[in-house]
């Protein structure tokens, strides 16, 4: 940890300026020999960043590394699993069939994040339901320029708008079966990675806030509440994804984070125009799937206090 805390404390905290997501994702892999930890990555990489999308896009990679280490650093990654009823296990229409040598791939996917730029694809699919009529779902790994896979970039959001999303259009794409991942496609990769992608995500914030502050001149107390919260999130993002433990903390760190960030705003008076201007149409990336942490702390909340004792027991 001292390396990544000696990085944020002493590297220069001015930025290269980050003209497109190829520009970014150069810098980005410079750091993956240095930081093989991926709460690290995520940290560094968005202390490198100009700007909060290209930090957002560090920590969604640092995510992947630390959910699919497995996969090559070199290659930037989308997971590819929202259709046009959502992201739930029953919404995936996406087919995974098998054929005499593989499977194949049919359907669509609605909005890919860095679809458009990613060289591989993470593919949630259904290969059939189960005795209860649940989706039993895989996850595919695919090159993005396969034979059947037709991306199509989407307009920008109103924020973080140099971040490109995509929608993915799959006409039997052909697929070897070791490049369908082992395990439960649901339980095993795409339940966590919320929880896993929150993490890195807010790392990489920090990371970013940390070296807007030293590069503006905000006071030593605020810089050190930031490094301090980014070792508190540091150790949440090494816990285990599935835990409803992990879920409590976690809402107690991202609260803490948006306390601070309260706290923080009229430094922002000391950042150049540029930077706020970005800031004030950004900041509301931080708000995106709020619904579904609201809902994940009730359902860990829930579990903890067990089950509710019948009247008369």
């Amino acid at each position: 940890m001292n390396d990544v805390l000696s990085f944020l404390l002493t590297e220069s905290p001015e930025p290269v300026t980050l003209d497109s997501v190829e520009t970014w994702w150069r810098r980005h892999v410079e750091l993956v020999p240095r930081f093989q930890s991926p709460a690290d990555l995520a940290l560094a990489g968005g202390f490198r960043a100009d700007r909060l999308g290209f930090a957002f896009a560090s920590g969604y990679h640092a995510a992947h590394r630390f959910l699919f280490p497995m996969l090559p650093a070199d290659k930037p990654v989308a997971l590819c699993a929202t259709e046009s009823m959502g992201g739930h296990p029953a919404a995936i229409q996406t087919r995974l069939a098998p054929t005499a040598t593989g499977w194949t791939l049919t359907g669509e996917k609605a909005f890919v994040t860095l679809g458009s730029s990613a060289k591989l694809l993470l593919i949630v699919a259904s290969e059939g339901q189960d005795d209860q009529g649940r989706n039993r779902l895989r996850l595919v790994s695919v090159d993005a320029r396969r034979a059947g896979i037709i991306a199509t970039e989407l307009p920008e959001l109103p924020f973080v708008p140099e971040v490109p999303h995509a929608e993915l259009r799959l006409e039997d794409v052909a697929v070897s079966p070791d490049e369908v991942l082992p395990g439960d496609g649901y339980t095993r990769y795409l339940k966590p990675f919320r929880t896993v992608e929150d993490c890195h995500v807010h790392l990489a914030l920090l990371g970013w806030l940390l070296q807007l502050g030293r590069r503006s001149g905000w006071p030593d107390p605020i810089r050190e509440e930031l490094l301090a919260l980014a070792v508190m999130m540091r150790g949440l993002a090494q816990a285990d994804p599935s835990s409803v433990a992990t879920h409590v903390a976690l809402a107690g760190a991202l609260a803490q984070v948006k306390r601070t960030l309260v706290e923080s705003e009229p430094l922002w008076a000391q950042v150049d125009g540029v930077t706020r201007e970005r800031w004030g149409r950004d900041r509301r990336l931080l708000d995106v799937a709020g619904k579904v942490r609201a809902k994940r702390l009730e359902a860990a909340r829930a579990k903890l206090a067990g089950p509710v004792p019948e009247q008369g027991d």
